[in-house]
């Protein structure tokens, strides 16, 4: 059986009289990297901070490599590397100051500090910047230095809260590289609301929203189990429910000059609909598959908390 790193059971978190977090379950295996997606103020940020022992849980339990959060607080968190959204980064130290006091906050021994502190620098590609002070590198490199300084003490649960907010193009690619690369080493949950960091980085996708678990699958997985549809265009003018006739055919929808966007049933094929096109000689000269992307799914499961919300 793969081991579960990190088990989260029946988590919940209340700010006074608001729910931030309604009775959250998951795992993280061994050598797994989850994307923890969400719409803005769906709690993926408290999350991250409970199951990293910033904030104490109201309800429910958090499992760090065996050791629970609030009963063993000291043994959970040295399985764990953190970045918060926002680094807590010294600007007026140089980046090896910084590592080294970094080293010494997650007790490295003394005549290990160096050896920590080369080797964070070089999966991060520091190497160049160890005398460089911190307020004087770009944003992308200040998040390199975050980086660092979660992983010193070498954890097997690395959690990573909006690492490439407010970087540019280049940056968030380098940076999702970084992460792709710590994939390798370690176990990663990755908390962010930009979909395209998910499918770049992660083995599996869980989508929140108010607090709520309600999606898990893997992301290999994203578009299993869901409505297949294509785009056609026929030359001939032909109704819809002669469309939706045809063996396979969920529902069709009418897009105009003589095209439509036709639903199947995940385990049924468009075969069917040349068939038919070709017997009854509509003239199809078009047809594109089309396949839900994260996006998709992402708008249609949360969609509903901001339709509430207006």
């Amino acid at each position: 059986m793969t081991e579960a790193l990190v088990q989260v059971e029946n988590l919940s978190r209340y700010y006074q009289n608001h729910r931030a977090i309604n009775h959250l379950s998951f795992t993280l295996n061994a050598g797994e990297v989850l994307g923890f997606l969400g719409p803005n103020g769906a709690g993926k940020s408290t999350t991250m901070q409970v199951i990293s022992g910033n904030l104490a849980p109201s309800e429910g339990e958090v499992s760090i490599a065996g050791h629970d959060i609030i009963e063993a607080p000291r043994e959970a968190k040295r399985q764990i590397g953190y970045l918060p959204e926002h680094p807590p980064l010294y600007r007026d130290a140089s980046v090896d100051e910084y590592l080294r006091y970094c080293a010494r906050l997650h007790r490295i021994a003394r005549p290990q500090v160096s050896a920590a502190v080369d080797r964070v620098k070089a999966q991060c590609g520091l190497q160049e910047n160890g005398r460089r002070l911190i307020g004087n590198l770009s944003k992308g490199y200040q998040q390199r230095v975050g980086i660092a300084q979660a992983i010193i003490h070498n954890p097997p649960v690395v959690i990573l809260d909006e690492p490439t907010v407010g970087l540019d193009p280049i940056q968030i690619r380098e940076i999702r590289e970084l992460i792709r690369a710590l994939g390798s080493e370690h176990s990663v949950i990755l908390s962010t609301h930009i979909l395209s960091e998910v499918q770049t980085t992660c083995d599996r996708v869980q989508i929140i929203r108010a607090g709520e678990l309600i999606y898990n699958a893997s992301t290999e997985s994203l578009n299993q189990g869901h409505e297949v549809s294509v785009r056609i265009a026929l030359r001939k003018t032909v109704a819809a429910e002669a469309l939706t006739a045809i063996d396979g055919v969920d529902h069709a929808e009418t897009l105009g000059d003589g095209r439509f966007r036709l639903f199947f049933a995940a385990d049924a094929s468009p075969d069917s609909l040349v068939i038919s096109a070709v017997e009854q000689q509509w003239g199809l000269y078009e047809l594109i598959p089309e396949q839900q992307s994260l996006e998709d799914l992402f708008i249609e499961l949360t969609q509903h908390e901001e339709i509430a919300a207006k």
